[in-house]
């Protein structure tokens, strides 16, 4: 057996539902997609993906001397619809993949594993990435034939659908590439048409300032007023686009249980009351921690003020003296929203 088997099985082994191999300077058309998406304003408040563009845009250059590329896919394929969960708005729908651990953490300990087996076996000298560097993992995914980038943006498979965390593993050793995965999205337009914001221009590409994920996760300060209704009762991320995707008819069980259900669909009543030591607690280990107290009760103000709840009054209520004035803000959008509820449902 080779040495690329014996690493493709080594990383079967450790959990991933799938392992290729494409060479660094192998996607030569993430530079100018970069650089359009940055000088369109579609990055947003991302001020690091313009910052980093020489290394997101050549994933050659992030490390000079390496040969070879490993790409790997873990799945956190749910247990049950992630949509169902917008259907009761009193209760705040989370993104699948920050339900359970925090991925970076998870998969970063397999992906080391991997590298230090890989050193022990053929030497070498490696770099291990999930998420935390300038490396496009997407696109290096489909030049290693580990899927293809849909029209939702993000990768998707034959074998294991779009529901996957990438990791990638530089390496000095030159190992056999995997030919390019090609587009199997053909007519389809799912993904598309369910985006509650109309985040996508066109096929393929994707405006960031836009996409409910971004607007939760990554947005600092309020919420354009006429994006708030279409959050729904989304609290943290969006995978409307990805669970209407069909190729999800093939996806594998989740590779660790660590990533299910924790977090499920709490209620918005207690959300609301957290102070910022009660958020640090709740979410310990999650990766919600990481946008920190304000903001995620921002995004729950906004979820009871589209909730149609009244019996929610109070707890948003609380919130229009808050410290924090994006808090604040929606809190008083949400009161002025459940009050039009309660004048409605009075007639």
């Amino acid at each position: 057996m080779g040495l690329k088997e014996k690493v493709i099985g080594r990383a079967l082994d450790e959990g991933f539902v799938m392992a290729r191999v494409c060479l660094p300077d192998a996607v030569p058309e993430v530079a100018g997609r970069l650089e359009a998406f940055v000088e369109g304003g579609r990055h947003g408040q991302m001020g690091w993906m313009a910052e980093r563009m020489h290394w997101r845009g050549n994933p050659a250059a992030l490390w000079p001397e390496a040969r070879s590329v490993i790409m790997l896919a873990e799945s956190y394929a749910p247990e049950h619809d992630p949509l169902a969960a917008l259907e009761r708005p009193a209760l705040g729908a989370v993104s699948v993949y920050a339900q359970g651990r925090d991925y970076h953490d998870i998969v970063k300990k397999r992906l080391k594993r991997l590298a230090r087996w890989l050193i022990a076996e053929a030497g070498g000298e490696v770099k291990v990435f999930v998420d935390t560097a300038p490396v496009p993992e997407k696109a290096l995914g489909q030049a290693a034939g580990l899927g293809w980038q849909g029209k939702h943006t993000n990768l998707v498979s034959r074998e294991w659908g779009n529901w996957a965390f990438l990791g990638s593993v530089f390496t000095t050793l030159e190992l056999e590439p995997d030919e390019a995965e090609v587009d199997h999205c053909g007519s389809c337009r799912a993904c598309l048409d369910v985006c509650p914001t109309d985040a996508f221009p066109a096929p393929y590409q994707l405006d960031a300032r836009r996409c409910i994920s971004y607007l939760t996760i990554e947005h600092k300060g309020p919420v354009d007023d006429a994006l708030r209704p279409a959050l729904g009762n989304r609290i943290y991320g969006c995978d409307d686009c990805l669970a209407v995707c069909p190729w999800n008819k093939f996806a594998v069980a989740a590779s660790d249980m660590r990533y299910l259900g924790a977090v499920g669909a709490p209620p918005l009543a207690e959300l609301a009351a957290l102070d910022d030591a009660g958020f640090r607690a709740r979410f310990s280990g999650s990766p919600i921690k990481r946008i920190g107290r304000d903001r995620f009760v921002r995004n729950v103000a906004y979820a009871i003020g589209n909730s149609g709840t009244i019996d929610l009054l109070p707890a948003v209520q609380a919130l229009v003296d808050d410290p924090d004035p994006a808090v604040a803000d929606a809190a008083r959008w949400a009161v002025t929203q459940l009050g039009a509820t309660g004048r409605e449902q009075a007639r």
